[in-house]
């Protein structure tokens, strides 16, 4: 590396260390970039940070953003925890796996980790609490279980990321799937055995075949929804951007005019919100694209990727030590942030390490993921700790057996690729 290399991440990471927010820290290290060592005008700068919000793919993150809220403010969630509730609420431990299934349910439609964290959170801590379920389990149980919001199709990170490498995002979509039912099976399976001899644990009856009935019907538009999205994906009917807006469009329908718990008052509300939410997104998008168009322009990922493979030859290497980097990136950088930043760093090495590319932007998703529930920037910490009432160190210690679990996936897909592409082989998104 050379020693402008070294100037540009030095002041990248001064501005982060200062609490400065993101957006800004890396739009200010590419303007200072620009100037110092490159003889471009800064109207180039400009011109990027423009079309960088010009890209159609964003037009997928916007609306499953909206469609998100369209269900927190309206009873899908609702519906959909009764009927997780339904699944496997009898079983001993079931009222948790009924919250880690509705986080899986939620997180197929919403794409978004936080927005599952604030829809389920308020609902899952105080009922299994209320059930007898110990405070910490509780805590750390709906602290890492909405990762599935990112990890499970349709995923803002899997998005982002074939924004920026141009892989299929149907193909990515489908990596998803396997990784998000193998944490719902570690987490319940945990949970069984945790509680399988607690006499303590208030366990629901186990419903006959009418309630069963009942409460699927009464939960059959929600359960529709993720039906409607990947049915219509993969079937061909329409694509992952249009799939977004037909999610939104039958969010909207079914909860004023079938569950009839939104009023047509709270539309503007919920789009404004949704505008909002948006907006700081695509901040953070262009700042990241700035930042990218100039360790492009001083040819740093092409130094980066001659370090890496003069010192590491093994691709098992190459994925441990990249799997370390990215869980210690996610404790202090957004999914948002660190996919577009990264990205463009680690796809030319891929190449090297006969890598590919669908394989390891599903690891950095999970990664990433797991990254919202790690201290000390950790997202999910702070916004379940503020629901419960609890300080960071409270909850960090509560998550550790769930982040064990993901992890365990996680070394899983890394090692077995041929596990997570086989669904996107069979359906002729990669050959």
């Amino acid at each position: 590396m050379e020693t402008s290399d070294i100037i540009i991440l030095s002041i990248l990471l001064g501005c982060m260390a200062t609490y400065i927010p993101v957006f800004m820290c890396l739009f200010f290290t590419a303007t200072l970039g620009f100037v110092i060592f490159t003889d471009l005008p800064l109207l180039l700068l400009a011109q990027t940070l423009f079309r960088s919000m010009d890209n159609f793919a964003l037009v997928v993150v916007l609306f499953f953003i909206l469609c998100g809220n369209i269900m927190t403010a309206g009873s899908i969630v609702e519906k959909l925890i009764k009927v997780a509730n339904a699944l496997v609420s009898w079983l001993p431990g079931g009222l948790g796996m009924a919250g880690v299934l509705a986080c899986g349910l939620f997180g197929a439609i919403s794409g978004s980790t936080v927005a599952t964290v604030v829809a389920l959170g308020g609902f899952m801590i105080p009922a299994l609490i209320k059930h007898g379920y110990p405070e910490q389990y509780t805590i750390g149980l709906m602290t890492t279980s909405p990762n599935l919001g990112v990890i499970i199709p349709p995923s803002i990170g899997m998005i982002l990321f074939s924004m920026i490498s141009n892989v299929s995002l149907e193909g990515l979509f489908l990596t998803g799937f396997l990784p998000g039912v193998m944490i719902m099976l570690g987490v319940c399976v945990y949970t069984y055995l945790l509680f399988r001899k607690r006499t303590e644990i208030t366990r629901m009856p186990i419903p006959n075949a009418k309630e069963t009935l009942a409460v699927l019907k009464e939960g059959f538009w929600s359960l529709m929804l993720p039906v409607i999205i990947f049915g219509g994906i993969f079937s061909g009917v329409f694509t992952a951007n249009e799939a977004a807006v037909v999610a939104c469009v039958y969010a909207f329908i079914v909860e004023l005019f079938i569950h009839k718990s939104m009023k047509l008052s709270q539309v503007k509300e919920i789009t404004v919100s949704s505008a909002v939410t948006s907006a700081t997104l695509l901040i953070i998008v262009a700042g990241a694209t700035c930042f990218g168009r100039l360790l492009t322009l001083e040819s740093i990922p092409g130094r980066i990727t001659e370090t890496v493979l003069s010192a590491i030859q093994s691709p098992m290497l190459f994925l441990f030590a990249m799997n370390v980097l990215l869980l210690f990136v996610g404790m202090f950088m957004d999914i948002i942030s660190a996919t577009m930043i990264l990205g463009p760093v680690f796809l030319p090495m891929l190449q090297a390490f006969d890598i590919s590319w669908m394989h390891f932007g599903l690891i950095m998703t999970v990664n990433l993921a797991i990254g919202y529930c790690t201290p000390p920037m950790g997202v999910s910490l702070y916004i379940t700790g503020a629901m419960a009432n609890r300080n960071l160190i409270y909850v960090s210690k509560a998550v550790i057996p769930f982040i064990v679990i993901q992890m365990i996936v996680l070394g899983i897909i890394t090692y077995m690729p041929d596990m997570v592409l086989w669904l996107p082989r069979f359906f002729g998104y990669l050959e």
